[in-house]
C-alpha cells in the first residue's frame, strides 16, 4: 500500500511538473531557473487550488513572455500537496533536494505551509512565499526569529481577517450565531480571534464547536450546533468538509443565515450546496481594490483561462507571489537564497518607479530590475507592502452570495484604518 501511495505521488508530481514546463514558451535562452509551486490540486482545497495553480503558471508564462529572469527561462515546477501537510513536506523536499529550487511558493492551508516552513524552507535556508495561509502562528514565529526572515505571504493574517468577519457578522448577518471551526491551527486561531472582536461589538455566540476534517458524517456536530437555537452558522473550514456539514445543517432545520470563512468562498462550493438552500450567505475577502493594474491583470487572465476566472479566491495572490519571487531573483542577480531573501522587499521599494501587473507591466519591472533601478511593484493586489514579519495589511471587501450562487462584492469596503481601530 505504501509503495502504491508513493507511486501515485510521484506520478502526480511528474504530470504536474510537465504541465508547468509546458506553460513556459520556447525561448532563445539556454538556461532555466526553477521555482517550486506547491498548491492543492486534490483534497479538501481542490476547488480553490485548481484555479490558483492556473494563476501561478500564468504568472510564469507572463514572466517568460516579458523576457525571462536573469537571461534565463523561468520554470514553475507545480506540485500537488493533496491538502495534506505530510505530502506538502514530501513535495517541498523533492523540489529543494533534487531540483535545487531557491524559492517555494505555497501552500494554501496554514498546516501545509507551516510544515513546509519548519521542516524544509528554514532548515534549507530558502525563501517561502505563501499566497493563502493566514494563521497568526507565522507572525509569532517571525517575531521569535524562527523564520529567519525567509517567510512572506500575500494573504493577511487571521488576526486581521477575524476582525473583518466579526464586523460583517454583527452589522449584516447575526448577533447570536453558532461558531463551527475546523480543528487545526487555522480554525482554532480564527475562531478565537473572531470571538474576541465579536464580543467587543456586542455579539454573543451560542457556542463554538470544533470538528475534525475528513469525516463521512457531521450529524452529531450539527445536532450539537443547533442547541441554543442560534440565529445562523459561522463556519470556518474548507469547501470539502463544508459541503457535507452545511447540507446536514440545512436538512436538520438549521437557519439559512451563513457567514463563511475566506477559505470557503468558492463558487463551486456554493453551487454544490444550491443557492435556494443558502438563504442569506456572506463572507469577507482581503483583496486589491479596483485599479488600472488589477483590471489589466484580470483582462489578460480571463482571456487565457475563461471569463470570470480572475474572481476566483486567491488567484490574484498566487500571481503576485510568483511575480514577486521572479523579480526578487532578477534584483538579486543570482539564485543564492540569502540574496533573494534580501531582495524580496526591494520589489516593493517605496522610492521606486511604480510598475503594474500584466505583460507590459512585467516587461517594465524586469527592465528596471536588470538596470539596477528601484521599482515599486503594484500588482494584481495593488501596492501591498510586507512588514518586518513578512505580513501584509489592506482593506477587506464585504462579500455576499448572489442569485447565481456566486460570491460577489457588495460594494462595501472595510478600510485598513477601520480594521486597526477594532483591533485596539
Amino acid at each position: 500500500m505504501l509503495n502504491r501511495t508513493l507511486t501515485r505521488r510521484m506520478l502526480g508530481a511528474v504530470s504536474l511538473g510537465a504541465l508547468a514546463l509546458a506553460a513556459a514558451p520556447v525561448q532563445a535562452q539556454n538556461c532555466t531557473i526553477t521555482i517550486g509551486i506547491i498548491i492543492s490540486q486534490t483534497g479538501a482545497m481542490a476547488s480553490i487550488g485548481q484555479q490558483m495553480a492556473k494563476s501561478g503558471l500564468f504568472a510564469v508564462k507572463q514572466i517568460n513572455d516579458a523576457g525571462g529572469v536573469n537571461g534565463c527561462t523561468l520554470k514553475g515546477d507545480l506540485r500537488d500537496d493533496q491538502t495534506q501537510a505530510s505530502v506538502a513536506v514530501d513535495q517541498a523536499k523533492q523540489l529543494v533536494d533534487i531540483s535545487r529550487v531557491p524559492v517555494l511558493v505555497g501552500s494554501i492551508t496554514s498546516a501545509a505551509s507551516l510544515a513546509m516552513l519548519t521542516s524544509v524552507t528554514v532548515p534549507s535556508k530558502i525563501v517561502q512565499i505563501t499566497p493563502a495561509s493566514s494563521s497568526p502562528t507565522f507572525t509569532q514565529l517571525a517575531k521569535e526569529g524562527k523564520t529567519e526572515g525567509r517567510f512572506f505571504r500575500t494573504f493577511t493574517s487571521d488576526a486581521l481577517g477575524a476582525v473583518a468577519a466579526a464586523k460583517v457578522a454583527y452589522d449584516h448577518v447575526f448577533k447570536r450565531p453558532v461558531i463551527v471551526y475546523i480543528n487545526n491551527d487555522y480554525g482554532v486561531n480564527l475562531a478565537k480571534e473572531f470571538q474576541s472582536v465579536f464580543a467587543k461589538l456586542g455579539g454573543k455566540p451560542t457556542q463554538a464547536i470544533a470538528f475534525n476534517p475528513g469525516q463521512a458524517s457531521y450529524a452529531p456536530e450539527v445536532a450539537k450546533a443547533l442547541q441554543g437555537d442560534p440565529e445562523g452558522l459561522y463556519m470556518i473550514g474548507t469547501p470539502g468538509d463544508g459541503t457535507t456539514f452545511v447540507r446536514t445543517w440545512i436538512s436538520q432545520g438549521g437557519k439559512q443565515k451563513f457567514l463563511f470563512s475566506d477559505g470557503m468562498l468558492s463558487d463551486k462550493f456554493f453551487g454544490d450546496i444550491g443557492v435556494k438552500f443558502l438563504g442569506d450567505a456572506w463572507g469577507t475577502r482581503n483583496s486589491g481594490l479596483k485599479s488600472d493594474t488589477r483590471e489589466i491583470w484580470a483582462k489578460e487572465f480571463d482571456a487565457a483561462n475563461g471569463p470570470g476566472s480572475s474572481t476566483a479566491l486567491a488567484t490574484d495572490r498566487v500571481y503576485d507571489a510568483v511575480v514577486i519571487a521572479a523579480l526578487a531573483i532578477q534584483i538579486a542577480g543570482n539564485t543564492k537564497p540569502d540574496d533573494i531573501r534580501d531582495s524580496v522587499r526591494k520589489v516593493q521599494d517605496e522610492k521606486g518607479e511604480v510598475v503594474g501587473a500584466g505583460l507590459e507591466g512585467l516587461k517594465k519591472a524586469l527592465a528596471l530590475a536588470k538596470a539596477k533601478k528601484p521599482l515599486r511593484y503594484a500588482g494584481a493586489l495593488g501596492p501591498i507592502q510586507f512588514d518586518q514579519w513578512g505580513d501584509i495589511t489592506g482593506p477587506f471587501l464585504v462579500m455576499k452570495v448572489n442569485a447565481e450562487a456566486k460570491i460577489a462584492p457588495t460594494g462595501t469596503v472595510l478600510t485598513k484604518d477601520e480594521i486597526e481601530k477594532l483591533m485596539k
